[in-house]
């Protein structure tokens, strides 16, 4: 076993679709799927469940997961200790987020760059994607992770991934039955939503409106657990991003697929200004590799 393939089994665990993990892990989907057969020849059982569209690890690939993910942090702390040790670095870091991306983890991230340049201040901004975009503009932040594809003029934007965006209601809500809504049905409904500095509430609105959906938000928040608590009182529908779906918070809670006639993409990117900063000290540390639209996973 090479530290490679352990990055290819945490990926693929993760992502549960060699798609993404391929993309993710800078390989050929070709190339991620020969190197776990490999792995999974080398040690005589199946890591990996496979179907046409998900992947989950077995058992014995559970079992694995921990220890690939303890040498791909021991590397990591190595290459850390490298950079540190040859190229000592200060200054201050700021940096913007809106919360729960899914595509990024910030505070791990932030951990990381910490431990390689630990002379380095951080100020960390959480607040909605249209906010962080505008300090990026005005040259208050060097660096955000932002959910949105609008206003994005004089900055510089890196495509992180996108996840398909859903319905979330609670049980017994008369559009709960079914796996997949129309358009129309959605209409007259109350609806949850962000306020209007988060990037998915632009996005439902413009998606809503081109659809000809007169939708009725009776409350707005700031906090995506609020959301889902929300949600799960009876309060509305929302319509959020699949991966907030998934959330822990929102077990309980019934998921329904929008149209396929032009499913709306939530798009989460790393924008920077163009300026001089320490922004491209933290990029290094991501994979910038866009992720495929498609949900298919071909193993």
């Amino acid at each position: 076993m090479d530290l490679r393939q352990m990055e290819y089994v945490v990926a693929l665990a993760e992502e549960q679709q060699f798609t993404r993990a391929a993309s993710i892990c800078g390989v050929s989907q070709s190339g991620l799927s020969a190197a776990i057969r490999a792995l999974e020849d080398e040690l005589g059982t199946r890591l990996f469940t496979r179907t046409t569209r998900r992947v989950e690890p077995t058992e014995a690939g559970r079992a694995l997961l921990p220890h690939a993910r303890g040498l791909l942090e021991q590397a990591a702390a190595g290459r850390d200790a490298v950079v540190r040790a040859s190229h000592e670095l200060s200054g201050t870091l700021r940096i913007g987020a809106e919360q729960c991306l899914g595509v990024v983890d910030v505070p791990p991230l932030l951990e990381r760059f910490r431990r390689r340049y630990p002379q380095v201040d951080i100020a960390f901004t959480q607040v909605g994607s249209h906010e962080l975009v505008a300090a990026v503009r005005a040259g208050e932040l060097d660096l955000a992770f932002v959910a949105t594809e609008e206003h994005l003029t004089h900055v510089r934007p890196t495509e992180l991934g996108r996840r398909e965006v859903v319905l979330l209601c609670p049980p017994g809500h008369p559009l709960a039955g079914a796996a997949r809504t129309d358009w129309s049905a959605l209409a007259g409904h109350d609806f949850i939503d962000f306020q209007p500095s988060w990037g998915v509430r632009s996005l439902n609105d413009a998606v809503c409106a081109a659809r000809g959906v007169t939708r009725q938000v009776r409350c707005t928040v700031n906090d995506i657990h609020t959301l889902l608590d929300l949600v799960g009182r009876g309060l509305g529908v929302a319509l959020v991003p699949q991966h907030v779906a998934a959330k822990p918070q929102a077990a309980g809670l019934v998921t329904v697929r929008l149209p396929q006639d032009g499913v709306p993409a939530w798009v989460v990117s790393a924008v920077t200004g163009n300026g001089p900063s320490l922004a491209p000290r933290l990029l290094e540390l991501l994979d910038t590799e866009p992720e495929p639209v498609s949900d298919l996973d071909r193993p």
